[in-house]
């Protein structure tokens, strides 16, 4: 099976051309003449990226996803690359209905027309590791079913082991092979399909993200009923909504496109911001949009998550950029340790103003923040700046923002809508608002601690006193055992004065 997979990988390779990403090195320079020689026949006129885009759609789901990772890691890649990468979508041809009955089967024991009032066979959505049934419980409540393909586990074990060779190769034999770190993309993508394969963390994370936004006018989420969920299958709430890319379909609904991208800008803030818990997959086929212009969030099995420090330098980051401080953006940079401690300061804030200065004062229609986040990078490269693993899918999520906005409204003008949010999160962080949120946050262990404190008190003075009257009595041990040995050698000399008296 994995003989006959390598070869079917072989022939998409050949036939597509990508020997040219591993064959770029002079010490294969024979075997590239060989190739070329040997495939003569072959016309290769499109462009790489393209080539490779295609080349992951016709190897399956697993590979299609691979592909929309890459996509994101355009410190990693090249742009002509990642741009092509990014027109990826996660749609796949859908699991027979028998599979996914044999699934339910597998999870609940029994047979799904037993758990279910209803249970639709017909997939009404497709991914690459899941596909979703419509059903209704037998307490009445509609609701969407999420199945794992079956036997994908398998499927994606050894396609990572071909990926991972794959990577060794590329590696090992492509010019910029090492700076690209082939194998690190692969262990990363490796992570986030762990996550996916476990629906009971999906669940988890929808329910969380329900939670943070409970009765928000900006975000809806399904709620997840527990007792139908396992590592295969996720049951949740059935959610209404039109798919948020077909605008024409919202402006027919009388949704207001340009408040709906404003509050596209505050909800991600908001994730990243207040929760440090944010949605990291917001592609076009995970948010529908409610007739009352609320948005509705799907799919969680991405993720991604912040520290304090992290929300606290971002925000640094982000408000400096808006006021166009780019002395404080170098300044927060350095305190972070995100570039090295010798890196001077003036250096790094005029090659960061000479990225972001053009960009200001333009409609989001005429700015393009991949290109932008690429001479970031490529700045960041050269001040030796390591990327932050944490910010990664920050990055990847602020791509889909950019892409998202420029849809329904080009004109959206994303410094004036974030500004705002930003101020009133950093004066609610460091201002008087800040100290009272700690203040209650600390009042439960006051609470605790203060009716404690005279017993504690007598505690710690009855301590003191003990051992004060345990250390005098040893320094009075001490003074009676060296009074002894003078009384015993006082003793003993007149015993030997008196018998030497007795002897004369």
């Amino acid at each position: 099976m994995r003989l006959f997979r390598l070869l079917r990988i072989l022939w998409v390779t050949q036939r597509f051309g990508l020997d040219e990403f591993v064959l770029g090195h002079e010490r294969v320079r024979l075997l590239r003449w060989a190739v070329r020689v040997t495939l003569f026949w072959r016309r290769l006129d499109r462009p790489r990226g393209e080539r490779l885009r295609l080349a992951l759609e016709s190897l399956g789901p697993i590979f299609v996803k691979f592909g929309q990772m890459l996509s994101t890691r355009r410190d990693l890649i090249p742009a002509d690359i990642a741009d092509e990468l990014a027109r990826l979508q996660d749609r796949v041809p859908p699991f027979p209905s028998a599979g996914a009955e044999a699934v339910l089967r597998r999870a609940y024991g029994r047979p799904a027309t037993e758990v279910f009032a209803e249970f639709d066979p017909a997939p009404v959505a497709s991914a690459s590791v899941a596909q979703v049934h419509r059903a209704r419980l037998k307490t009445g409540e509609a609701c969407a079913v999420k199945i794992l393909r079956p036997g994908i586990r398998k499927v994606i074990d050894h396609d990572l082991e071909l990926l991972m060779a794959g990577a060794f190769l590329v590696e090992t034999l492509w010019s910029d092979g090492k700076r690209l770190k082939p194998r690190e993309v692969v262990r990363e993508f490796a992570k986030h399909l762990d996550d996916e394969l476990d629906l009971i963390r999906e669940a988890a994370n929808c329910s969380q993200l329900r939670r943070n936004f409970e009765r928000s006018p900006l975000l809806a989420v399904p709620e997840v009923y527990w007792d139908y969920c396992t590592p295969e299958v996720m049951v949740m709430q059935w959610m209404d909504g039109t798919p948020i890319s077909r605008v024409e379909e919202l402006k027919r609904r009388g949704v207001d496109l340009k408040r709906l991208a404003r509050a596209g800008v505050e909800i991600f803030f908001t994730q990243v911001f207040r929760d440090g818990f944010f949605h990291a997959d917001m592609h076009p086929g995970n948010i529908l949009v409610e007739d009352s212009g609320r948005y509705v969030a799907l799919d969680f099995g991405i993720m991604g998550t912040l520290n304090d420090t992290d929300k606290n330098y971002l925000a640094q980051n982000f408000l400096a950029f808006f006021r166009r401080d780019y002395k404080r953006v170098a300044d927060a940079h350095l305190e972070a340790g995100w570039v090295p401690p010798e890196t001077r300061a003036d250096e790094f804030e005029a090659a960061i103003r000479a990225v972001c200065e053009p960009v200001f004062d333009r409609p989001l229609k005429e700015i393009a923040f991949g290109r932008v986040l690429l001479r970031l990078f490529q700045t960041s490269r050269r001040f030796g700046m390591e990327i932050q693993p944490q910010l990664v899918m920050l990055q990847k999520t602020l791509i889909n923002i950019e892409g998202l906005g420029r849809d329904l409204d080009p004109d959206l003008d994303l410094w004036a809508t974030a500004k705002p949010f930003l101020e009133r999160w950093m004066s609610e962080q460091v201002g008087w608002r800040g100290w009272l949120e700690r203040l209650k946050q600390e009042a439960p262990h006051w609470g605790m601690v203060i009716p404690q404190l005279p017993r504690l008190a007598h505690q710690a003075l009855r301590g003191d006193h003990l051992a004060r009257v345990e250390a005098g009595m040893e320094l009075m041990l001490r003074e009676q055992r060296l009074r002894n040995r003078w009384l015993m050698a006082i003793a003993a000399l007149l015993f030997a004065l008196l018998v030497a008296q007795m002897t004369r």
